[in-house]
């Protein structure tokens, strides 16, 4: 299929409205196979207005007379009105970007097409492989081994070719694990905490069913986990579903470690929401920030009748007691859910921010994002970007990048021209050759260019762990995400060159910051 089939009429005259801080625009606007694009007049500024069709998430169409509306809600949270001349043109423009904004082939997704110059394809995608954070690891123990079990993606379809696993496990158990855990998501090593020799895990729910069956191999792959870390060793599964959940799980062919089968592990119940409660937990948040008329009494019910804050707190809270209960108890932790994804990821990656140094660095993050977050789904990975904004308010010194790079994150996540969140597994990825035909995220963001706006120009590495405040006043709502289309402060750009200047002008010629986000040593 050809894009032009969707393109019901090429271009109108139009007016865009892009936010109550910005003028209106208009001009000349064309529909292209990826792309909204308005060309202001010869008296105007002579800079294109691009949107990405991606990134567009719903449409409103109306008409009056001779003259329609179309208003566009993006994924990145803009508002976006276009009044347009002509009924007929405004009709074909809202169809053509219906179409075009949904369409599910990832090989016709823009990625797959965009060619910047400077970069070159293939570039950056080996920056963060599994086996170069197996190497770090190797130089701390010998406890844990890297797997190519799953090469083929025949023991898990949504883990990479390659998993870190207890040496003492083969890959014949790791297969008969991988069968009794839900979609074949078998535990595996995300952090290995060197100061106290523990790990953190992640994998899914068990298949125990109401008849509770058993897996030898998977009971011994944990007892392995144990035995490794030091004698009489202890280690917590911290389960993301209520106690109630888990047993209903049961029913339906789910379920959770039976205490006798599992000696030496203790299950703890920290529920946290996903799904339908916490996407309209997101909607009603969105619908606060988006009315400009309410009075403070109304916007402060509306904010705590959200709940968002409350998932920051609960999100955080749960990742403090898995980074507790390796730093304060040296015992190993188990994280899953039901899926073993989104609320699992968000768990594992927080804990590690909160405990490693290098997660906190520029190029630390990136290989936390590339090894955790390959698949997610909205809003979890927003609730993710949103607590790790409240570490970096807390800690304004220990992270390496700044509020730039997390909204840069955001963005890219949702509509990118780059390929590095396309697919939710690395299966997919290697199916539509993601790695060979697209860009990677990390090579546009390393550059010098895009890095000043990505630092933090007062970071300072701290080696110890960061422990965040959950209590109330300490959380914040993230402004510079939520109300930067609607209540932008100063603009961003602005204060952030402000505070380079700062910094920068208190530094020696010769101790100007280092460009860590190249490719990581092993």
């Amino acid at each position: 299929m050809e894009f032009s089939e969707l393109i019901r009429t090429g271009q109108a005259q139009a007016e865009l409205l892009r936010g109550p801080e910005m003028p209106p625009l208009r001009g000349t606007l064309c529909v292209t196979g990826h792309h909204l694009l308005l060309s202001p007049g010869p008296q105007a500024t002579p800079d294109l207005w691009l949107l990405l069709l991606r990134s567009v998430d719903s449409i409103e169409k109306r008409v009056a007379g001779d003259a329609g509306t179309i208003t566009l809600r993006c994924k990145d949270l803009r508002v976006l009105q276009l009044d347009i001349e002509g009924v007929e043109a405004t009709l074909d423009i809202a169809r053509s970007i219906e179409a075009l904004s949904s369409l599910e082939s990832v090989i016709t997704s823009f990625p797959f097409f965009y060619r910047p110059k400077g970069l070159r394809l293939g570039e950056a995608w080996h920056f963060h492989p599994p086996e170069r954070y197996y190497k770090r690891i190797a130089r701390e123990t010998r406890a844990w081994r890297l797997s190519e079990a799953n090469e083929d993606f025949s023991l898990c379809p949504s883990y990479p070719r390659a998993v870190i696993v207890p040496r003492a496990v083969d890959d014949d158990a790791l297969a008969r694990s991988a069968r009794f855990r839900q979609g074949g998501r078998f535990p595996v090593l995300s952090y290995y905490h060197a100061p106290r020799g523990t790990v953190l895990l992640r994998s899914s729910q068990p298949l125990t069913g109401p008849q509770k069956l058993r897996c030898a191999e998977d009971e011994e792959l944990l007892r392995a986990v144990l035995a490794e870390a030091r004698p009489g060793a202890r280690g917590f599964i911290v389960d993301t579903r209520s106690a109630q959940a888990a047993k209903q799980a049961r029913m339906t062919g789910g379920g959770t470690e039976a205490k006798a089968a599992y000696p030496g592990w203790k299950r703890l119940h920290r529920p946290l929401e996903r799904g339908r409660p916490l996407q309209e937990s997101f909607v009603r948040l969105m619908e606060a920030c988006g009315d400009p008329e309410q009075s403070m009494d109304r916007w402060l019910s509306r904010l705590d009748g959200c709940r968002w804050l409350s998932h920051v707190k609960e999100a955080l809270s749960t990742a403090c007691l898995a980074a507790q209960g390796m730093e304060w108890e040296g015992a190993c932790i188990l994280v899953h859910g039901a899926e073993g994804t989104d609320s699992t990821l968000l768990v594992t990656s927080l804990a590690q921010l909160i405990l490693d140094p290098l997660s906190r660095t520029m190029a630390g993050f990136q290989e936390l994002i590339e090894r955790e977050w390959i698949q997610h789904e909205a809003p979890i990975f927003l609730l993710f970007l949103d607590c790790v904004w409240q570490l970096g308010r807390q800690f304004p010194l220990s992270l390496e990048f700044g509020e730039g790079m997390l909204l840069a994150l955001f963005d890219h996540s949702y509509a990118s021209p780059f390929g590095t969140f396309l697919c939710n597994s690395e299966k997919e990825r290697c199916l539509c050759e993601v790695r060979t035909r697209t860009h990677s995220l990390w090579s546009g963001l390393n550059q010098p260019k895009e890095q000043r706006k990505l630092r933090n120009p007062l970071y300072v590495p701290n080696p110890l762990a960061i422990w965040p405040s959950v209590e109330p006043q300490s959380l914040r709502l993230w402004q510079g995400l939520f109300l930067r289309w609607t209540h932008p402060p100063e603009p961003s750009e602005v204060a952030w060159e402000k505070v380079w200047q700062i910094a920068t002008d208190q530094k020696t010629e010769g101790s100007q910051p280092t460009d860590s986000a190249s490719e990581p040593q092993p």
